[in-house]
């Protein structure tokens, strides 16, 4: 056997995962990521609540609370500017930690407020510049609404903003952002795989017939075919088939259980997807325009459920983190 196959075998499914594709943590726990040594880091409102409840990031969240309280108003202008400051203070700390980018979420409960979301995007890119940290550094997290891609479109061609298209899983909302010139987008293939076997009698699936997977792999081939600017971010994976399935795509973001998962095993992974083999792919350009976006989700039951179910979601622990910080501003 050769010497470099023999290295080959002795790393990680993980090391061997980072020679194919950029591997993001999806996590706000610092502790995580300095384990994991992943380049970019993601989070979201549920992520950033359950990190705001342990005991480790006390001092962060009471700093944020502090500075709100100091910069006066109203008990509701506080409330926004803690939030605010809570999520950039985590986001400044993750990114001591990693070389790349941290994304950063605009609240969902905006989901469908072009001017809103735009607005709150560059206020949380002010605070990171006050912190000392570039917008190079920094993704924002828009929900794949029709009105989150008309935001992230202003946001980048108007302001070098750079974005993340959350909550995705509709082929034509990933053909919408990539027209929009978005920097990157995240489909998420657990969910997708949840509503299939929700859904649909097929329970299992083999790791590149998992819907998930599939959903991925199209919008990656059609974007390397069509030379779209715009990334791929697999996202929100139930297991390691489902990651391995995806070996090639630009960027992965795994949760911190998967990336054990991953360190402890020694199994091989394959490259599945690579851009000289989409460019030999025989696929038609489509034309997307807000009806036909509109059209397009309402006819795909499964998207409109996860984006709507998404939104409700990452809404409610927007309102969980509120109402915890507004009893500590009135403490």
């Amino acid at each position: 056997m050769s010497e470099p196959q023999t290295k080959r075998q002795a790393l990680t499914a993980l090391d061997q995962l980072r020679d194919l594709t950029v591997v993001v943590a999806d996590t706000g726990d610092f502790e995580a990521i300095g384990k994991y040594k992943p380049t970019d880091a993601t989070t979201n409102p549920s992520l950033i609540y359950a990190a705001s409840k342990m005991d480790a990031y006390q001092s962060l969240v009471e700093e944020a609370i502090s500075n709100a309280r100091d910069q006066g108003g109203s008990v509701q202008d506080q409330l926004t500017n803690a939030v605010d400051n809570v999520y950039v203070k985590f986001g400044c700390e993750i990114l001591k930690i990693i070389p790349g980018r941290v994304s950063t979420e605009v609240d969902a409960r905006m989901s469908f407020d072009k001017d809103a979301m735009i607005a709150k995007a560059l206020k949380l890119i002010e605070l990171y510049e006050e912190e000392g940290i570039s917008k190079e550094r920094i993704l924002i997290k828009l929900s794949s609404t029709w009105e989150g891609v008309e935001a992230a479109r202003v946001l980048e061609s108007q302001h070098g903003i750079h974005c993340n298209m959350t909550l995705l899983f509709n082929f034509h909302q990933a053909v919408a952002c990539a027209e929009a010139n978005v920097t990157l987008i995240s489909p998420f293939v657990g969910r997708i795989f949840d509503w299939y076997v929700k859904n649909t009698d097929q329970k299992t699936y083999s790791m590149l017939e998992d819907p998930g997977v599939e959903s991925v792999t199209k919008i990656y081939n059609y974007y390397k075919k069509f030379g779209y600017k715009t990334v791929v971010m697999g996202a929100s994976f139930r297991n390691t088939d489902q990651i391995k399935g995806l070996a090639g795509c630009d960027l992965l973001t795994i949760s911190p259980s998967l990336l054990q998962k991953l360190k402890d095993s020694s199994d091989g992974v394959a490259q599945q997807l690579s851009e000289k083999r989409a460019k030999l792919e025989d696929i038609e350009k489509v034309e997307v325009n807000e009806n036909i976006f509109r059209f397009e989700m309402n006819e795909d039951a499964m998207a409109t459920e996860k984006l709507a179910e998404g939104i409700r979601k990452f809404a409610a622990d927007s309102v969980k983190l509120e109402t915890e910080f507004r009893k500590r501003l009135q403490q």
